[in-house]
C-alpha cells in the first residue's frame, strides 16, 4: 500500500481483512484483520509483480489485491495448523 500512510493503510488493512474473513468463513479479531491486510497487500503486491509485472493501483485495485494476499494467508495459516 505504498503512497497511502499510515492511517488509510491501517483503514484499508482492516476491510482487507475483515472482507477475507468473509469469503474464507473465519473468524478473527479487529487486530488481526489490520494485520491480515496489511501482510495481505504487501503479499499481493509482491505476488502480482511476479505474475504480471505490476500491480493494481488506487485505492480499490489495492483494496483487492489485499484481499486476495490475506485469502491466501488464511489459506497458508490453515494448512499449516491441519497439518500440525
Amino acid at each position: 500500500m505504498e503512497g497511502f500512510g499510515w492511517f488509510l493503510s491501517i483503514i484499508l488493512g482492516a476491510i482487507a481483512g475483515w472482507i477475507a474473513e468473509q469469503i474464507m468463513k473465519s473468524e478473527h479479531g479487529l487486530i488481526m484483520n489490520v494485520i491480515l491486510g496489511i501482510v495481505g497487500a504487501m503479499l499481493g503486491n509482491w505476488l502480482f509483480g511476479l505474475i504480471i509485472g505490476g500491480t493494481a493501483g488506487g485505492v480499490i485495485g489495492q483494496l483487492v489485491v489485499a484481499v486476495i494476499g490475506a485469502c491466501i494467508l488464511i489459506w497458508l495459516g490453515r494448512l499449516i495448523r491441519n497439518r500440525g
